[in-house]
């Protein structure tokens, strides 16, 4: 299990010559150190009789960051599950015509799968990105930049996630699931630009 290793050890098999983990782990990675960032703010906050008023909302919003954390370190090895299987499917046989067809509907399915892990990691990257503006401007102000790195780690894990499901759509067959996916990139990529930008800006409004 990639989340059971060391913090070294998993970067040496991520700098290996072996291609998973690899560009979805991580942008999966990234984000569920953006969901624990979160939970540190607002457990850094939550006690504080000074933001007495907000106890309740940020008890909320700390229960979704680490049910998003658990999310997220189950996406990093799920990528890495789906690659493999697309690989595996790669390697199935293909001497006879009856072969040739299961082997291409195998990679078919293995694609797909491929391809929906990261798109779920971008769908609630942008999850994140709300709770991070929350935190960022209701949470402990003497943690606003943690409010703020976390945004970028969710920004970068949905930037990420997108060029994930983009390498994968051009080998699917299936037009319509396509399309639907490329709406959908659309308007994740829309309602991320925009949280990251409001954010961003109340993080150096604060910390300058």
């Amino acid at each position: 299990m990639l989340m059971e290793l060391k913090v070294d050890r998993f970067l040496q098999e991520l700098a290996s010559d072996s291609p998973a983990p690899g560009g979805g782990s991580v942008a999966a990675l990234s984000a569920a150190l953006g969901a624990a960032l979160v939970a540190m703010v607002c457990r850094l906050t939550i006690d504080k009789p000074k933001y007495a008023d907000v106890r309740e909302q940020l008890q909320g919003i700390m229960s979704q960051a680490d049910d998003l954390r658990q999310k997220f370190s189950g996406l990093v090895e799920s990528d890495t599950e789906a690659f493999n299987a697309v690989m595996s499917a790669f390697r199935l046989p293909r001497e006879t015509e009856d072969q040739k067809r299961e082997r291409s509907s195998a990679i078919q399915q293995a694609t797909r799968r491929a391809t929906e892990v990261p798109l779920e990691v971008l769908s609630l990257s942008a999850r994140l990105l709300e709770i991070s503006r929350v935190v960022a401007e209701k949470g402990n102000v003497n943690s606003v930049s943690d409010a703020g790195v976390a945004a970028e780690m969710a920004r970068g894990a949905a930037r990420g996630a997108t060029l994930n499901v983009m390498i994968n759509l051009g080998s699917l067959k299936d037009e319509v699931f396509v399309a639907g996916v490329r709406q959908r990139l659309s308007e994740i990529a829309a309602e991320v630009n925009e949280l990251y930008d409001s954010v961003s800006r109340m993080v150096e409004d604060k910390v300058t």
